[in-house]
């Protein structure tokens, strides 16, 4: 069995040490490779020891996790990055995301979801904690209108296209929801939840979930 093979960065040791040992233990399919104390090593271990995830803590001193992410992901985009922090500001969430993160899980998260969450990468759905999804979702709408701090500008006429239901979804897709998910957040059947995905793609010209996520984020720029 191939393993799935970890990186783990956080400049607090005994967490991390304490998460190698659990993953090591208790995730047979995956293997840590090793620890990085910040965002400068785990560029450097990358550039000679490819992992396939990084857990990644925002705050850490050298460099911190986001600029991290954009260093890693420019010159290795197929591996994967989820945050892994304490802190739970839009602007930390964002930005990770708009970097290339493939997720953002509080610490708070059970070692066992943790697991779930490395393991549902390979199908392409953005891992965030639920408690951030809804408060994003939140933040980004009020009732049917975007919040803004300043008159809607032409580069968001896109946004007047999509009908509220599809404004719903769309909020969730830049949340991390799946298709499943969406369904039962809405009470909607799966397959009406995949075609009105597929409208707002071709609405909205993308073609993936990374795109409806920057697409999302200059509503609130």
């Amino acid at each position: 069995m191939k393993k799935v093979k970890i990186l783990l960065v956080d400049d607090q040791s005994l967490f991390a040490q304490s998460l190698q040992t659990f993953l090591n233990n208790y995730a047979p399919d995956m293997t840590v490779l090793g620890i990085a104390s910040n965002g400068q090593e785990a560029c450097d271990f990358v550039a000679g020891n490819t992992p396939d995830v990084i857990l990644m803590d925002v705050r850490m001193p050298v460099m911190d996790g986001v600029e991290a992410v954009k260093h890693i992901k420019s010159s290795f985009p197929l591996v994967k990055i989820i945050m892994l922090s304490t802190y739970d500001e839009d602007e930390f969430v964002r930005n990770a995301i708009l970097a290339g993160a493939s997720g953002y899980l509080l610490k708070d998260i059970s070692p066992t979801e943790l697991i779930i969450s490395i393991r549902a990468l390979n199908s392409g759905s953005i891992q965030i904690s639920p408690s951030l999804a809804q408060k994003l979702i939140q933040n980004t709408y009020v009732e049917d209108k975007p919040v803004s701090n300043t008159e809607p500008s032409d580069s968001l006429e896109w946004l007047k296209t999509l009908t509220k239901r599809e404004r719903e979804i769309f909020a969730l897709i830049a949340t991390g929801h799946d298709n499943d998910e969406i369904a039962d957040a809405l009470g909607l059947a799966v397959q009406t939840v995949r075609n009105q995905v597929s409208t707002i793609y071709s609405k909205l010209d993308v073609k993936d979930r990374f795109e409806i996520i920057k697409l999302a984020n200059k509503i609130k720029q």
